[in-house]
């Protein structure tokens, strides 16, 4: 009898954690998600056809729900290439993903590209509510160029002032492999070979700060990447750590180039939106 009782009750837990999770399932199943193409992000703060082109952004969202976070995703490129989309991997993860276009070099020069990332980052505080986000839980994310711009506009914060925002409103930074030098692109534009490394007030590691938002930075294999950015982002972390961040986290990828690091890093990105986002609560 003992030995049947027992069994019963296990029975019994099984059943209880199938309708649970049943639930879960059926819950996670009735978000919808909807995605608004080709927002102007500068409004009437431009006037040259090529920023109205390239300044637009794309919003996925979870339709019928509130207070999700937010990832603000920018694509690499070298600051030369490169076009919005929406990661696979971010979707239908309970999050909005933001997705930018910028403007690119040669047509535009620095610091034009970054003034609109920041321009970008600006629009998602001021109406991500408007589709149900919570504005105090933005993370901005990108990868190579991407990640170099939203360094660049986390630590700097002069970029975000400009357009009416605190850099340290942002949940959390993470840098997929992004420059944290001075970016090639912006050395290329004054004749410098992309092997000499500049350090100055367009590089991310110019604007360490005890302050600043939360910082994952998350590279390939060092023997893979592009030149030294392991080496780069490895420099940048101590930096951080010296000046007294106390929130700011370095991964290494081994096996992945700097390409393929992407895939794997996204797992760490949504865990960090799920430990960032929290602490907002």
């Amino acid at each position: 009898m003992t030995i049947n009782r027992k069994k019963y009750v296990m029975i019994g837990w099984c059943l209880i954690a199938f309708v649970i999770t049943a639930h879960a399932q059926r819950a996670a199943n009735s978000i919808t998600y909807q995605l608004v193409e080709n927002i102007g992000y500068r409004g009437d703060d431009v006037d040259d056809t090529y920023a109205k082109e390239r300044c637009v952004l794309d919003v996925y969202y979870p339709e019928n729900t509130k207070d999700f976070p937010t990832v603000v995703w920018f694509h690499g490129g070298g600051i030369t290439g490169g076009e919005k989309f929406i990661p696979k991997e971010l979707k239908e993860k309970g999050l909005a993903v933001v997705a930018v276009n910028y403007r690119l070099s040669p047509k535009a020069k620095a610091p034009a590209y970054i003034d609109d990332a920041a321009a970008a980052v600006a629009w998602t505080f001021n109406h991500i509510a408007d589709y149900g986000g919570d504005p105090t839980k933005i993370i901005v994310s990108g990868h190579s160029a991407g990640g170099y711009l939203v360094a660049m506009v986390g630590l700097d914060k002069s970029w975000l002032q400009q357009h009416g925002e605190d850099a340290d409103k942002l949940a959390g930074i993470v840098d997929f492999s992004g420059h944290a030098i001075t970016h090639m692109t912006v050395r290329a534009e004054r004749g410098i070979k992309d092997t000499q490394p500049i350090v100055d007030e367009y590089a991310p590691l110019y604007h360490v700060r005890k302050d600043a938002p939360p910082l994952v930075l998350i590279t390939g294999d060092r023997e893979m990447e592009m030149l030294g950015r392991y080496e780069e982002n490895a420099y940048f972390y101590r930096m951080m750590k010296f000046v007294g961040h106390n929130d700011v986290h370095l991964y290494e990828l081994d096996g992945f180039d700097h390409g393929a690091m992407a895939t794997p890093a996204f797992h760490i990105l949504l865990h960090y939106v799920d430990k960032l986002t929290k602490k907002t609560k």
